[in-house]
C-alpha cells in the first residue's frame, strides 16, 4: 500500500482509462443520459437505459468535477443526464421507473426501489457542484416517498432481484444509510441525517448476525432469520460495501465503536468469501455451506473488488490495522492481474471463477460506469496528503 504509487496509478485508470471509454462509448450526446448495454470493450447490445444507471452516471460525473478535477464537460455530462431523467424517468405518480428505450419511451415501470435510492444519490452530489433548490427538494421528496414504499407489507419493488413474500432484503437499508447520508450533507438537515442513522442501525442490529460472524441478505419483516437456503444466502461484496457505507455514518457522527465493529464485519467477508483455491472474491455464499441461493454466485465479478480495495483502504485509514493493508495488498494483486483492459481502458466486469472472461450476463446486461469509477474517485480523495481520518 505505498500511498503515493497507488495515487499515480488510480489517477491514471480514473482520467486516462475509464473517462475516455465512456466519453467515446457511453456518453449519449443526441438524447443525454448514458449507454450502458454494452460488451466489454464498448460494443453495444442495446440501445435502452436502466433509469439507475442513468442516475449512477449523475453521481460520478458530479463527483468527478466535485472531487477530482472541475472540467467543464463532467457537469455537462451530469446536466443533460438530470434532463434525460427530468423529461423520462418518472411515472405518473412520481415514481422512478426502470427501463426506457435511447429516447426515453418507458419500457418497464416502477419496479425497483433503486432506481429512485440512486436518483437521490445522484442529486445529492450533483447539488455540491450547481447548487438547485429544485433539485434537492425533488430529492428530499423522493426520500420520503421511498420511506413510505418500503414499509408497506406487500413491497416487492426490488428488480432485478425477485423479493419473496415477508422479506427484508439487506439491500435497501444498506443503501439507504448511504443514499440518506449523502442527501443530508449536501442538505444539512438534522431529520435526514436521524433516517440515515435508522437505516444504519436496521444493518448493524439486524442483517449483521454476530454468532454467524456474517451479514445475512434477506430476513423476515420482523427481522427474524428464515430457512436456508435463502435464509443463509451471504453476498461478502454486498457486505463489504455496506460496511463503509457505515463507517461514513460512523464518522459523521463520531461513533467510534460502530467504526470498529463495521471494520471487524469487513473482515469476516474477506476471510468468508474468499476463493482458496482460484483466489478472488466469490459473488455469493451460504453460511451454511449450502448451495448458495442465489445464481452465479461462483462468479468473480470487478463489483466486489473494487469496493473491498475502496473499504481496505479506509479501514487502514481509520484503524492503522495492519491485517487491512495485507488484506488490500491480496485483493489489489487479484484484480489488477484479472480485471484490467489495458488496450480498451475499462476493467473487465465479470469473470468466471478459475478468472477466466466470460460473457454470462449476471443480473442485468450493463456495463455501468459506477462501482470502479466511483472507488476510485473515493480512494483518490482519501489518499490526499492532507488527508487525517485517523482514530489510532
Amino acid at each position: 500500500m505505498n500511498k503515493r504509487r497507488l495515487r499515480q496509478t488510480y489517477k491514471e485508470l480514473l482520467l486516462d482509462g475509464i473517462v475516455p471509454f465512456w466519453a467515446r462509448h457511453g456518453v449519449d450526446a443526441q438524447h443525454g443520459g448514458v449507454l450502458s448495454c454494452m460488451e466489454e470493450d464498448g460494443k453495444p447490445v442495446s440501445s435502452d437505459k436502466y433509469i439507475w444507471s442513468q442516475a449512477r452516471w449523475v453521481w460520478i460525473c458530479s463527483a468527478l468535477h466535485n472531487r477530482i478535477e472541475k472540467r467543464p464537460e463532467f457537469l455537462a455530462w451530469a446536466r443533460a443526464t438530470i434532463n434525460f431523467l427530468l423529461r423520462h424517468g418518472r411515472d405518473r405518480q412520481g415514481r422512478w421507473v426502470y427501463r426506457t428505450t435511447r429516447e426515453g419511451q418507458i419500457v418497464e415501470g416502477a419496479i425497483s426501489i433503486y432506481s429512485d435510492c440512486f436518483a437521490v444519490y445522484g442529486l445529492s452530489e450533483y447539488g455540491r457542484a450547481a447548487p438547485d433548490a429544485d433539485l434537492l427538494a425533488l430529492a428530499k421528496n423522493t426520500l420520503a416517498d421511498i420511506q413510505a414504499r418500503v414499509e408497506a407489507p406487500e413491497f416487492a419493488e426490488t428488480a432485478p432481484y425477485k423479493l419473496p413474500p415477508n422479506r427484508r432484503p439487506h439491500g435497501v437499508p444498506m443503501i439507504l444509510t448511504e443514499v440518506a447520508g449523502e442527501l443530508a450533507r449536501a442538505t444539512g438537515e438534522a431529520a435526514i441525517a436521524r433516517a440515515a442513522d435508522d437505516y444504519a442501525g436496521r444493518v448493524m442490529n439486524h442483517f449483521v448476525r454476530p454468532a454467524r460472524r456474517c451479514l445475512l441478505e434477506f430476513l423476515d419483516r420482523d427481522y427474524r432469520e428464515v430457512p436456508p437456503p435463502e435464509g443463509t444466502f451471504v453476498m461478502p461484496g454486498h457486505a463489504i460495501e455496506s460496511m463503509w457505507f457505515q463507517i461514513h455514518r460512523a464518522l459523521d457522527r463520531k461513533d467510534h465503536g460502530t467504526v470498529r465493529d463495521a471494520v471487524e464485519v469487513l473482515r469476516w467477508h474477506l476471510e468468508k468469501g474468499w476463493d482458496p483455491e482460484y483466489g478472488g472474491l466469490f459473488l455469493g455464499i451460504d453460511a451454511e455451506g449450502h448451495v448458495p441461493f442465489q445464481p452465479h454466485s461462483e462468479a468473480k465479478v470487478w463489483w466486489p473488488h473494487t469496493e473491498a480495495l475502496y473499504a481496505l483502504l479506509l479501514a487502514h485509514e481509520v484503524t492503522g490495522e495492519r491485517w487491512c493493508e495485507a488484506w488490500f495488498d491480496r485483493v489489489y494483486e487479484w484484480a489488477f492481474r484479472h480485471f484490467p483492459m489495458p488496450d480498451v481502458g475499462e476493467w473487465r466486469q465479470r469473470l468466471d471463477r478459475a478468472g477466466k472472461p466470460t460473457r454470462q450476463v449476471v443480473a442485468l446486461p450493463v456495463k455501468d460506469p459506477f462501482h470502479l469509477p466511483r472507488a476510485l474517485i473515493l480512494s483518490l480523495e482519501l489518499l490526499q496528503p492532507s488527508q487525517t481520518m485517523s482514530w489510532k
